[in-house]
């Protein structure tokens, strides 16, 4: 769950160890062992905060530990100057390391001729050395002179066809000497070459035509025969390579021609499925190429091998590596690429001294050891994909001859190569990318652009001269992808966000992690298929692995499983899985494990994963098949299959090895409910195969339900698992709890699990970060501190009493929430100091203030005590905080009723306690199945939150919440009382019909769900009305308004309520997932609480309760996390109605609506029970006039009515030669607008046009 821990102590120095005669200081003993990957241990002594870690040093160096302390150090730094920043934006780095990062790592700036172009580059080495060979293919060979003069020739025409700078000329070509002499002229002719592949499909050309618009297609005469049905229509000017045997032979100059202007235009693979096209400017490529000549010290005695197809831009490198360092440039053919025998042969034969190739490609050659490789390669350079570890050991191996190695990594977007790092060793780190070329930044940032630090893992982000232009005619994602760099001096610099992890490493080195876009989510879990790819790539037999996340069943997102593909040695499935999770946790464990001869690649040598094939049977870590046996097994063996998508299960094969989940559990349950079989997570859980799990479900049949017995004995100091008969804890597990437990083994009494609603308290509990809204509290008032003394002492015997008032919950480290019920716990008491000057009761409200406290639900009790004297006065206030957690509204007011029963020297007449493990194991021995056929008949058609006023946050802590109380009429509490018992129902009916009416107008619907709180005893044993704990419950009520009469109404909802209270003990979570509201979203986000105040145990009772001389109860106060609350108390004879709202609205306001709505429904109920529910009003007559007058009050006297021309010849008679219209020169007084309307009128009338009949006017804007 976790593996690092922090540890927070504050022993004074007081307290340190003293013994007579002896002088003692503490030594620290290492222990060579931890717990945890690292801790932190804190210990404030009053003084100082002085701190250690603990750390594993497989895992971790000192250094790394070391400037983890820098950074808390320098956030904590930050925290003191401004505490108001965001949490995100605190810095985590300090100057000195900031400087190592963009300065020290990244100290690459280096003069180069920045105005030099790439074509005029290449003629200085014609110049130098025209007879040297330039390019070779197989047996043709050109000079340099020759490989100009021909280029020359071809840039003259592409010149006459209108090529200008920074426009694209497509080229259409083989591997061949024509395919260099195209990119030369056309750079020579001021273009930007589009290279395209021949093999390409007809729809991918034609889009990488569309796109970037060549002024004219460059090829070969035959590829325009032999390609004619492929090729697409083509609307531009072609010009054929053939012929460059004359013409104007001379070296082209394009009258403003800088170095800014594009150079290439390379297609990548674009995230919608079309490519996008990178361009890159001749700055940048001269750059590269200058510093490749540095690293690789390429020159002219070198014959470069030119590998890549054109279209990757490898090429790049490799062509303008060669030709602008007077190297021999070598095409291969495909022969080349035949096996390892045939590529060293060649390589021979061709005296190849410098090979660029792809990962995938020289792994293949790394691993064919045995056949030698020639000593004239000096070098290889390998990219385009990670390099994997036992390639890296089985080159460094290798015997006999080894050309040097370099490792190099860059994005197109980057001209090529940002970094390269020589490898010198099998030990060396294999993710290592080396340091950033020259002119080029490295930049390794989190999710906000922040620098994150040493070590740690971000988005690579590369800045300098290589960085593109952006990509062709996709402005929003360049502006995605290409930012502004904010650490450079230079307003223009731009950073290209890679979408890769990297990290950097002490000696100032990069590694590479994999792809961003390599994060999938399997069962909610991220992961990164990178990091299991790894794992396999280390099992014995593997040479090559890929891992990739498919569906089970297309286009269903929840089957998503891993899938990973295996070339090498065959190994069994089982020993695969097994050596993952050993290093792995399960989730990230494929579901299938494929053996490939080869990985399929692209022709650009890139893993192709659109070929990798689905897994078949045999992929799978199935047992021996054995056919199921019986119907049950056979019912089972079918379900599986269906889940899990495989076609053939046997009775020995286990559900979570053949691709199973926690997720798919669920499916599972309610698929073997289907056929009447009942099952749990447990028998999932417990009975893995189709054998077992049949044999579970055969049993649960029978077994009728009887609450264990607490097997702890009294005395007992020492802990079993098999004592816990309600919770299933291991020995480690327990361990832990008695290890949190003041006083250990011999101070637990019991341990049980959480009720439903105590599991949704805490899993808001551990949402929040200030404050807790299920924190209440309770004013009290004593007129003496003697007086208060006894109450806390009687408060105390209470707590002794009951044992959930001595239970604290426990989850770190176990497999689910646990409460433990101490046989001691002493209520904590917070002594608090008032000021003079202040009112005694607002200062102990604002500092016992539960929107700022949290309790430690881990101590118990659940329960503090702050106590305050008033200055000046034998009065004492106490705020009694008590936790959700163990008690409701009830609970509360038994426990004030117990007190003053102890007070009152009566504690003999109070009944025995009433344990709530009684409880807890009477709702969850209950079979969810009734609850859940419930509820989806109820919920299953409900698709969308009822969100009155858009607010769809039910997470709130209550800290921004209002609350106003209304007292109803008497008269009208009389009349709602009556209508109850007219109708054979109670109040709380017509409060609910009340709430949905409100609901309804609130969001304009007819249908409406909305919480209502049930008190949660009616299905307990004898004495649940006098139990303490948490009983209370909030399910969904679903009321719809349409078609029903206001008594057909109240029939309706009256059955409804009643039928939930056959379910009352459901979890909240449970009826949500029965309805068709999607994840993520609530159900509804107000509450009703109807609650009776006229029954023992009430708090509203407590100042009765509390009426002995000298106490007096002020308030309690409950706080809400759903934006609206209302609460109506049933106070006997009256209604008092208590609305809670979040900041914007107006609670006041919604407790007016509801009074509204349930008078006019009774209105209804009185004068005509027929009437449509839906018809009644609930805005009050107050907002009522507000709305319809006092925003409306528009009236104004606008003087006799007249028809709109009459209006206009007014203005003729007072105005005749003023201008009316004006039109472009011409204008027309109000005297000549009106005549000319005029008589265009009498044509109309003589038409027989009559008032209110339409007239069409078509024209153009004019007078």
């Amino acid at each position: 769950l976790f593996q690092a821990m922090l540890v927070l102590g504050n022993t004074p120095q007081d307290q340190a160890l003293e013994l007579p005669g002896l002088s003692l200081s503490p030594l620290a003993q290492p222990t060579g062992t931890t717990q945890f990957d690292v801790s932190l241990s804190l210990n404030d002594d009053g003084e100082t905060i002085s701190g250690q870690f603990e750390y594993a040093t497989d895992l971790f160096d000192e250094s790394t530990i070391a400037r983890w302390g820098q950074h808390l150090l320098h956030l904590l730094d930050g925290m003191l100057e401004d505490a108001t920043q965001p949490v995100a934006t605190l810095p985590l780095l300090d100057n000195q390391q900031r400087r190592q990062l963009l300065g020290g790592f990244n100290q690459t700036h280096a003069p180069f001729a920045e105005g030099r172009l790439l074509q005029e580059w290449f003629e200085q080495h014609v110049q130098a050395r025209p007879q040297a060979i330039a390019v070779q293919a197989e047996e043709v060979s050109l000079s340099y002179a020759e490989l100009n003069t021909r280029a020359n020739r071809i840039a003259h025409r592409l010149i006459a066809a209108g090529l200008r700078p920074d426009e694209r000329a497509a080229l259409l070509v083989e591997r061949s000497p024509e395919m260099i002499i195209g990119i030369l002229a056309i750079l020579k002719a001021g273009g930007a070459y589009v290279p395209l592949d021949p093999n390409y499909p007809q729809d991918r050309l034609q889009h990488m035509l569309d796109d970037s618009t060549p002024r004219v297609l460059l090829t070969q005469g035959y590829l325009i025969e032999t390609m004619a049905e492929q090729l697409p229509a083509l609307h531009m000017p072609q010009l054929l390579l053939d012929d460059s045997t004359d013409g104007d032979d001379s070296n082209p100059r394009v009258e403003g021609l800088t170095s800014r202007h594009l150079a290439y235009v390379m297609y990548t693979s674009g995230s919608t499925g079309k490519p996008k096209g990178v361009m890159l400017e001749h700055r940048s490529v001269c750059n590269q190429i200058g510093a490749l000549q540095e690293r690789y010290g390429l020159n002219p005695q070198d014959r470069i091998l030119q590998f890549a197809t054109m279209t990757f831009d490898m090429s790049v490198e490799e062509i303008f590596g060669a030709l602008l360092s007077g190297a021999t440039l070598v095409l291969r053919s495909d022969a080349w690429i035949a096996g390892t025998a045939a590529f060293a042969a060649l390589c021979e034969q061709h005296a190849i001294s410098v090979a660029n190739l792809p990962t995938v490609f020289w792994q293949q050659v790394a691993r064919d050891a045995h056949v030698a490789l020639p000593v004239c390669l000096r070098q290889f350079m390998i990219g385009g994909e990670a390099v994997g570890k036992q390639a890296v050991s089985q080159w460094f191996a290798r015997a006999g001859h080894r050309p040097a190695l370099f490792n190099a990594y860059g994005p197109t977007e980057a001209t090529v190569n940002a970094s390269i790092r020589r490898m010198e060793s099998e030990h060396d780190d294999f993710r290592s990318i080396g340091k950033p070329l020259r002119n080029t930044q490295l930049h390794v940032l989190d999710a906000l652009g922040n620098l994150v630090p040493m070590g740690v893992a971000g988005e690579i982000h590369i800045g300098g001269v290589g960085v593109a232009r952006g990509y062709l005619n996709r402005h929003e994602l360049t502006a995605e992808r290409f930012i502004a760099d904010p650490f450079s001096t230079d307003p223009d610099a731009r950073l290209y966000k890679t979408g890769d992890l990297g990290r950097w490493c002490a000696d100032g080195t990069l590694q590479y992690l994999g792809r961003n876009d390599d994060q999938v989510k399997i069962r909610g879990f991220r992961v990164e298929l990178g990091e299991i790819e790894a794992v396999l790539a280390g099992c014995a037999g593997v040479r090559e692995a890929v891992v990739v996340a498919q569906e089970s069943k297309p286009g269903q997102s929840d089957s998503k499983r891993l899938v990973a593909y295996l070339c090498g040695e065959p190994v069994p499935v089982e020993q695969l899985r097994a050596v993952l999770l050993a290093a792995l946790p399960e989730y990230m464990v494929p579901s299938a494990f494929v053996q490939l001869e080869a990985l399929p690649l692209t022709p650009n040598g890139k893993l192709d994963r659109r070929a990798l094939p689905a897994p078949g049977q045999e992929a799978f870590a199935s047992r021996a098949y054995e056919a199921p046996r019986g119907e049950i097994e056979q019912i089972v063996a079918n379900v599986w299959q269906d889940l899990l998508g495989i076609d053939k299960i046997g009775r020995h094969d286990r559900f979570f090895e053949l691709g199973g989940h926690s997720l798919l559990a669920v499916s599972l349950i309610d698929r073997l409910r289907q056929h009447g079989l009942s099952a749990s997570v447990r028998t999932v859980f417990t009975a893995p195969s189709v054998r077992e799990m049949a044999q579970a479900l055969s049993r649960s049949h029978d077994a009728p339900f009887l609450a264990p017995a607490n097997r702890i004995p009294d005395a007992c100091t020492a802990l079993t698992p098999d004592m816990l008969p309600l919770v299933e804890l291991s020995e480690a597990q327990l361990e832990r709890i008695v290890a949190a437990v003041p006083g250990g083994a011999a101070n637990i009494q019991d341990i049980y699990p959480l009720a439903p609603l105590q599991q949704g308290i805490l899993f808001h509990h551990l949402l929040g970060h200030e404050g807790d809204a299920y924190l209440v509290r309770s004013l009290i008032e004593f007129d003496s501190h003697a007086r208060l003394e006894a109450f806390i002492g009687a408060l105390q015997q209470v707590i002794d009493r009951h044992d959930i008032l001595r239970s604290a919950v426990h989850w770190v480290g176990q497999p689910q929430p646990v409460q433990v019920v101490q046989r001691q716990a002493t209520l904590p008491l917070q002594h608090i100091a008032l000021a003079a000057d202040e009112d005694p009761r607002d200062q102990l409200e604002r500092l016992s203030d539960p929107r700022h406290l949290r309790l430690d639900l881990q101590q118990a009790p659940l329960m503090r005590a702050c106590i305050a004297r008033i200055p000046h006065s034998e009065r004492c206030l106490l705020a009694l905080l008590d936790h959700h957690m163990i008690s409701d509204h009830v609970s509360l007011g038994i426990v004030l009723e117990e007190v003053q029963a102890l007070l009152q020297g009566q504690g003999d007449s109070l009944p025995p306690p009433m344990p709530y493990r009684e409880f807890v194991a009477q709702v969850l021995a209950t079979s969810p199945q009734a609850h859940e056929a419930y509820f989806s008949q109820r919920l299953g058609t409900v698709d969308e939150p009822t969100a009155p006023f858009g607010v769809l946050d039910v997470q709130g802590d209550g800290s921004q919440v209002a609350e106003t109380s209304v007292r109803l009429d008497p008269t009208l509490s009389q009349r709602i009382r009556a209508q109850s018992r007219a109708a054979g129902v109670t109040p709380a009916v017509l409060f609910h019909i009340a709430w949905a009416q409100v609901l309804g107008r609130c969001t304009d619907r007819d249908d409406v769900v909305f919480g209502t709180v049930v008190a949660g005893r009616l299905q307990g044993s004898v004495g649940a009305d006098r139990a303490l704990g948490v009983f209370i419950n909030t399910l969904p009520v679903r009321v719809r308004l349409a078609g029903f009469g206001v008594a057909a109404l109240v029939d309706e909802t009256y059955r409804d309520l009643s039928e939930l209270l056959n379910h009352e003990q459901t979890s909240l979570a449970l009826a949500q997932r029965c309805s068709g509201v999607g994840p993520g979203l609530p159900l509804f986000t107000t509450l009703l609480n109807y609650r009776h105040q006229t029954d023992g145990g009430s708090l509203a009772n407590a100042d009765q309760v509390l009426a002995w001389d000298g106490v007096r109860f002020l308030s309690n106060e409950a706080r809400t996390n759903y934006p609206i609350e209302v609460a109506v108390a049933d106070e006997g004879d009256d209604f008092c109605v208590t609305a809670q709202a979040i900041a914007g609205i107006n609670p006041q306001r919604i407790a007016a609506y509801l009074g509204q709505a349930v008078a006019a429904l009774v209105d209804a109920l009185e004068q005509s029970p027929g009437r449509l529910a839906s018809s009644l009003d609930v805005v009050p007559a107050s907002e009522r006039q507000l709305l319809l007058s006092d925003f409306n009050h528009t009236a104004s006297d606008f003087g006799a009515a007249q028809p709109i021309h009459q209006l206009f010849e007014a203005q003729v008679q007072a105005n005749p030669d003023a201008v009316a219209l004006v039109c472009e020169e011409r204008q027309l007084s109000y005297r000549q607008l009106n005549r000319r309307a005029n008589h265009l009128a009498r044509q109309l009338l003589a038409l027989g046009v009559q008032p209110d009949q339409r007239v069409a006017i078509c024209a153009e804007r004019s007078l």
